[in-house]
């Protein structure tokens, strides 16, 4: 399995060079059917992804791949879950906040996580040891990217805190009326409260961090939005439960590939 993290967090920092390289260009924007943008950058990282985890012998879900019948997947017990550029919105919108996402399912578990955040060049990811945050990553991996090695140059997660503020993070471009009404009814049981507005999986990755308190999401995601960063919150202690019923944790490989509303807590401090 350390080969097959490696493989992973190798091609999730090619395809993020890859983004990039879109990102400096004034590329066009199509729309899929359900009205999401699409661009290049989604369908070269997706590229680069299936066929380095190819080498695995692993079968792979891209949101940007032709979907597996459910007929076909419903007895995988193991496979990769892929968002090749999570946050194409923001991608468009050039805010920066989007990243490539690798997750691997087991049993219907998300077990291991990889994010890569191109603009900043930070990995976030997690193995049987916890979950680590790895600035400059870029340099790490094309040296000696070893999972071993990796760790000794990352941070483990969750960080020290600094502030006491209650921290509510939240989606950049899907806040809705639900999300607000859940952060006015929060405002009545703190004296402060911070709202951190992000976009993509960075929100999880705050949440691992445990730089947020909560990160609630109502409405519709799609189980490759949130594979690779509820492996890492997990890894890192914390959780990603069903929203209102907080001893159900989320599954994967539903028959619609598709999240009820949930929310995710960070470590406890």
């Amino acid at each position: 399995m350390k080969n097959n993290l490696e493989i992973a967090i190798a091609v999730a920092i090619e395809a993020g060079k890859a983004i990039m390289q879109i990102y400096a260009t004034e590329f066009s924007v199509d729309f899929k059917s359900d009205r999401t943008p699409l661009t290049k950058a989604d369908t070269k990282a997706d590229e680069l992804i299936t066929k380095a985890l190819a080498k695995t012998k692993l079968p792979v879900i891209s949101e940007e791949g032709r979907q597996t019948d459910y007929a076909l997947r419903e007895n995988w017990n193991e496979y990769w879950l892929v968002d090749p550029l999570d946050g194409t919105k923001e991608f468009v919108n050039r805010n920066g906040e989007f990243s490539v996402n690798i997750a691997l399912i087991k049993n219907k578990q998300a077990v291991y996580g990889i994010i890569y955040a191109p603009v900043t060049d930070v990995l976030y990811f997690n193995d049987a040891s916890g979950a680590y945050k790895l600035s400059h990553a870029e340099g790490y991996v094309k040296g000696n990217g070893s999972i071993e090695n990796l760790k000794r140059e990352a941070q483990k997660l969750p960080l020290e805190r600094l502030d006491n503020d209650f921290t509510i993070v939240a989606s950049r471009s899907h806040l809705n009326p639900e999300t607000t009404k859940f952060i006015n009814d929060t405002k009545a049981d703190y004296d402060t409260i911070r709202i951190v507005s992000r976009g993509s999986s960075l929100k999880l990755c705050m949440i691992a961090e445990g730089l947020a308190d909560v990160y609630p999401r109502f409405g519709i995601t799609s189980e490759w939005d949130i594979a690779a960063g509820h492996a890492i919150v997990t890894a890192a202690g914390g959780k990603v439960v069903v929203l209102f019923d907080e001893n159900k944790t989320l599954t994967y490989n539903n028959k619609n590939m598709e999240n009820p509303p949930f929310v995710a807590y960070p470590p406890e401090r």
